[in-house]
């Protein structure tokens, strides 16, 4: 081995705290020039009874706030998981928000928060292995009138005689519609949750400015990997810094010994996830598993669900016994760092 695996959690916040490094990733994902980038703090527990949130990665650029999260492994509970991660990343600008007063008499004043504060948010989950049933280099979702999404899943008019001008006159009312920015109402349109896929990225091949960073990291999954597969990268200062971040010649005997767990893991995870589409077959229950591994919506669903529970339970519990790193037990199982404490 060459390099470490940028893929995993450590060797990842390694080399993203490099603000040069997360810029250039950034202006390359998102094709757009930054001017300025302020990392901010990754790790939340806002009272005692709410659960800590941690980013890998969350900075403020071109007036966005922009959380960057890697999903190494298949979990049911990604799509959700990362929703609520996004809606924190809106809600944690309350910690900033300025107040405005506000005259209800010429005596009596209110202060209240000022919202029109409040700035986009955009969330990036680099997925590792998982693809969502989807074929493209990466899927954006944003806040957009129902009325769009009708227009579009309406069969009857897509496939009924109508005419041309009928079409356009309903494209251009949806248009209207996202068009109007009464009392910043397109602010919603604004935010947006993307999820990238690294295994399409490398397959499709369609050498936008971001794929060098997905080929490269997965070239780093790959603990065979040799000085010489990194040659065309090291034209680029930013790449050279990134392959200065990983090379093995830097890294202590605690490294070597986390990319091996991590490895044992990754393959523990693995025969976990073949063992339950296997037994799903056999149950009759249809899995693609290069579709998003989506469940048929029956009974077995639900007692499968109770099982990969009842597993990732007892995953938990004997990789904890081990006395594995909490953060490798959260990655394998899903579990947060308190749930983990817990057992």
């Amino acid at each position: 081995m060459y390099l470490a695996p940028l893929n995993y959690d450590r060797y990842f916040k390694k080399v993203f705290s490099d603000t040069a490094i997360s810029k250039r990733f950034l202006e390359d994902f998102f094709e757009v020039e930054i001017q300025e980038i302020e990392l901010m703090q990754t790790k939340y527990k806002k009272t005692d009874d709410f659960t800590a949130v941690e980013f890998d990665f969350r900075c403020k650029i071109n007036n966005n706030y922009v959380i960057i999260d890697m999903q190494q492994w298949f979990n049911s509970d990604v799509v959700k998981r990362f929703y609520m991660y996004h809606s924190m990343n809106t809600v944690l600008q309350l910690e900033k928000m300025p107040d405005k007063s506000v005259s209800l008499s010429q005596q009596t004043k209110r202060s209240t928060k000022d919202y029109n504060s409040i700035i986009p948010v955009i969330t990036l989950i680099w997925m590792v292995d998982d693809n969502l049933g989807f074929t493209d280099d990466f899927v954006s979702y944003t806040m957009t009138p129902e009325t769009i999404i009708d227009f579009i899943k309406n069969k009857q008019i897509w496939e009924s005689e109508a005419t041309k001008e009928a079409l356009l006159q309903e494209y251009k009312r949806c248009l209207t519609l996202l068009n109007n920015k009464t009392k910043n109402i397109d602010f919603l349109q604004t935010n947006r949750l993307i999820y990238a896929f690294q295994k399409n990225i490398v397959q499709n091949q369609t050498f936008k400015k971001y794929h060098n960073w997905f080929t490269l990291a997965e070239k780093t999954l790959n603990k065979l990997n040799t000085k010489d597969w990194f040659n065309p990268y090291l034209k680029d200062a930013v790449f050279v810094e990134i392959v200065k971040r990983l090379n093995k010649e830097t890294l202590v005997s605690e490294d070597i010994s986390y990319i091996d767990d991590y490895e044992k893991f990754r393959e523990e995870v693995k025969r976990y996830e073949d063992a339950i589409y296997i037994n799903a077959k056999e149950e009759g229950i249809e899995i693609g598993r290069e579709a998003g591994r989506e469940e048929g919506i029956t009974q077995e669903r639900q007692i499968q669900q109770q099982n990969q529970l009842q597993e990732k339970l007892l995953m938990a519990k004997t990789l904890k016994a081990n006395k594995v790193e909490e953060n490798i037990i959260s990655l394998s199982t899903g579990f947060t760092k308190e749930q983990i404490e817990q057992l």
